[in-house]
Order: C-alpha cells, then sequence, then structure tokens
C-alpha cells in the first residue's frame, strides 16, 4: 500500500513539473507580443526615450536661478614678521545665484526641439516594434511553409511505399521486371531522403524564429496551425496607391522624417540666437574672517556680511565667425533633413509597389498552381492504376508522381507568399497583423 501511495505521489508531481507548466503552443500574436516585450532594440529604444525625457527636464530647469555654496580658507605665512603669531587664517564663506534673463529666445528654443525629440525617440521605439513584428511574422509563415512541406513529403513517400508494395507483387507474378522494381525502390529512398531535408528545413526555420524571440537554448518552441482559407489567399487587394496613402499617416519613419525637419529648422533659430545680446542677474551674500584681527569669529562673520547683486550684459559684435557659421551649418542640416524625409517617402513607396507585386504574382501563382495540381492529380491517379494493370512503365509513372509533387510544392510557396504579402500590406496600412483562423483540432507543429 504504501508503494502505491508514493507512486501516486510521484505521478502527480510528474504532472505538475516546471518542464509540464512550461509548455506552450504560440500563436503568431503570442510570438509578436513576447518579442515586443523580450526584444533587445525595442529596449534599448525603450532606455534611448527615457534618456531624451530627462534632456527636456535638464533643458526646462535653464529658465530657472541657480544656486551653489562657496567657502574658501586659506593659510598665510608671514616668516619676517616681528609679531608674535607668524601665520595667519582666512576664511570666506558665500551663496552666489544667477538667471539668465534673455539669450535671444535660445532656452526656449532648446526646450520646444527636445520636446520634438522625445517625440522622434518615441517614433523610434515604433519603428522597432515594426520591424520586430514583421520580422516574426516572416519567420513564423516561413516555418508554417516548411511544416507544410513536410506534409506533402510524408504523403509522397507513403505513396512511394505503396507503390513499391505493388511492384513487389506486380515482380513476383512477372508482369514487371527486376529492373522496374529496382527503379521503385531507389525512388522510394530518394522520397525518404528528401522528407529528411523537409524536416531538416522545418527545425532550422523554427530555429530562427526561436532565435528571433530570444529564448533560452533549453525552450521548446510548438506553434499553432492557423487555418488559412483559399478565400484569405485570393482576397481582394485595395490599389497600390491607396495603401501607399494610408502608408503615409501611419509608418512612425514617415512621422519621423518630418519631425526630423522641424527639428532641424530650431537649430537655425537657435543659431540666430547667437547674433541676439543676453543679459544674466547674477546675486550673491558671503562673509568672511581673518585671524589675529582682534575680533571673535562670531563678530567677523556678522561684521563682514555682505550682499550683491548684478546684471551682466553681454553683446555680440565679433565672434571669429562662430555665429555665421552655425547658422550656416544649421540651414544644411534643414536642406539635409528634407532629403532624408524625401528619401524615406520613396523607399516607403518602393517597398509598398514591391510587396504589391509580390501580392498580385502570388495570387497569380496560386490559381496556376490550384489547376496543376488538379491536374496533375488526375493524372497521377490514372497513370498509377494503369500502371497496377501493367499499361504503363515505371518510368511513365513516377514522372506523373514528381509532376504531382511539384506542383503541390509550388502552391504551397505561392501561398504562403500570396499570405505574407498581404499581411504586410495591411500592416503599411495600420491594420496590424492579422493570420488566419486558428484550427480547433489539436494539431500543432
Amino acid at each position: 500500500m504504501k508503494r502505491v501511495i508514493i507512486s501516486v505521489i510521484l505521478f502527480i508531481l510528474g504532472m505538475i513539473s516546471p518542464g509540464k507548466a512550461q509548455e506552450k503552443t504560440w500563436s503568431l500574436q503570442d510570438c509578436i507580443d513576447y518579442a515586443l516585450e523580450q526584444n533587445i532594440q525595442v529596449r534599448k529604444s525603450k532606455i534611448a526615450w527615457e534618456e531624451s525625457k530627462e534632456n527636456t527636464l535638464q533643458s526646462r530647469a535653464q529658465l530657472f536661478p541657480s544656486l551653489s555654496f562657496s567657502s574658501g580658507q586659506s593659510l598665510v605665512n608671514h616668516p619676517k614678521t616681528t609679531d608674535t603669531d607668524k601665520n595667519s587664517y582666512t576664511g570666506t564663506y558665500g551663496f552666489n545665484s544667477s538667471v539668465s534673463l534673455y539669450r535671444g529666445g535660445e532656452l526656449r528654443l532648446n526646450i520646444r526641439q527636445q520636446e520634438l525629440q522625445n517625440k522622434i525617440q518615441e517614433l523610434y521605439i515604433q519603428e522597432a516594434e515594426n520591424n520586430i513584428e514583421i520580422a516574426i511574422t516572416e519567420g513564423y509563415l516561413q516555418v508554417l511553409y516548411a511544416a507544410e512541406s513536410v506534409e506533402i513529403n510524408k504523403k509522397t513517400v507513403e505513396i512511394s511505399e505503396a507503390q513499391c508494395e505493388r511492384a513487389r507483387e506486380l515482380y513476383a507474378a512477372g508482369d514487371i521486371a527486376q529492373s522496374d522494381l529496382a527503379q521503385l525502390l531507389s525512388q522510394y529512398s530518394a522520397d525518404k531522403y528528401q522528407l529528411v531535408v523537409a524536416q531538416t528545413a522545418l527545425d532550422e526555420k523554427k530555429l530562427e524564429l526561436k532565435q528571433l524571440l530570444e529564448l533560452d537554448i533549453s525552450a521548446v518552441i510548438e506553434l499553432d496551425i492557423p487555418e488559412i482559407q483559399e478565400n484569405e489567399v485570393l482576397q481582394v487587394l485595395p490599389s497600390k496607391e491607396v495603401i501607399y496613402a494610408a502608408a503615409l499617416d501611419f509608418m512612425p519613419e514617415i512621422k519621423n522624417g518630418r519631425l526630423a525637419v522641424s527639428a532641424a529648422e530650431y537649430d537655425v533659430a537657435i543659431a540666430r540666437s547667437g547674433y541676439l545680446p543676453s543679459l544674466d542677474l547674477t546675486a550673491g551674500i558671503g562673509s568672511s574672517h581673518l585671524s589675529g584681527s582682534g575680533y571673535s569669529f562670531s563678530n567677523q562673520m556678522k561684521n563682514n556680511f555682505n550682499e550683491s547683486i548684478g546684471v551682466t550684459l553681454s553683446i555680440p559684435i565679433y565672434s571669429n565667425r562662430k555665429n555665421k557659421s552655425a547658422l550656416k551649418i544649421a540651414r544644411l542640416k534643414v536642406e539635409d533633413a528634407d532629403l532624408d524625409y524625401l528619401n524615406t517617402q520613396k523607399d516607403l513607396l518602393k517597398t509598398v509597389e514591391t510587396v504589391y507585386l509580390d501580392a498580385v504574382s502570388s495570387q497569380d501563382r496560386y490559381r496556376s498552381a490550384m489547376e496543376s495540381v488538379n491536374a496533375a492529380r488526375q493524372s497521377f491517379t490514372l497513370v498509377q492504376e494503369q500502371f497496377n494493370l501493367g499499361m504503363k512503365n515505371t518510368l511513365e509513372m513516377l514522372t506523373e508522381k514528381n509532376n504531382l509533387l511539384i506542383a503541390q510544392q509550388e502552391i504551397v510557396q505561392a501561398k504562403y507568399m500570396a499570405i505574407l504579402s498581404q499581411q504586410l500590406l495591411g500592416f503599411y496600412q495600420g491594420k496590424g497583423i492579422q493570420l488566419g483562423r486558428r484550427q480547433n483540432n489539436t494539431d500543432n507543429i
């Protein structure tokens, strides 16, 4: 009885062990959500954003007075004096404050420019998130494509095995030659090898996705298989003009380009302020004491107490071309930012047009592949039946089987290329990644 109880306890502990608890089937959205939290580039961009916000606080603080305390202590030796005490000790103490009253608007311009920089850094976060989302989607679909290729090769191996069994029967009955049987056995070995190649490709794609997710080396990733319907592959696409117009409003790099131009224009205004006068207000309080004066420390500090206030006006007359060069460089930076903004728009247009062309061509390939698969399947079925009856030779039967395999691989490739292109086009329109429905069964990769 004791052994039974121990066995039951061990079984329960095994059911709730960490290895079991960590098992998870990942959907595409699960992968994206996890990557957005763990990706190093996304996290680094968030740190840069926090740093930028801190710089803004520092810029705003420049509008307020500064306050500092200073103290100087000195010991003086008088070796030639006839006094009894040849050394004297002096101490000074003071609080000082200063504030800029006017600097040609430079301080407030710096604040506004830094606020723009905060928005730019925030958009960099979105760019990093977009990049990882696109990369995860591509990697996820590559895994699905590789998995479907494995299934096709498995079915091919099953067909080859059945053909070999039938060929052995025909050879035993004297209906085919030994060379025909050998050819079929060779094809069966080749099909098994292709299955191994396909499985290796699947493992590699899963590893690439796992690395994108930055999972631990011991982690095992299993994916949901979304149910992709034919109407999803062949859905009607909006015009590329509509997609591009939406992308201009949605993609963060476009917004970033506009803000970069505005930030550069602030540099011009800041450079102009260098030609204007500046006005600073200073104030302070302090006191001092001297040893050997005959007065106590407290009396000296009281008697020597002083207050000061002053205004400093600075008018630039000749700055060794510093202001002129700064203004010229700032204007050149505006032109450069304009060109970067234009280049970003052109790059986005190029990307949208390329992805749109891929989507259209993939849908056309998918339609053609569907027809090819149907025709190849019918032809292979007919030739296989004729081979079993001894009406077709081995070469004709193998040719039809290979034609069917090629057509099946073509339709799978076209399907996932079309789905990927459609997901990207939707993403550029701000719709996010939306990939088919999940199957209700327990199939996974």
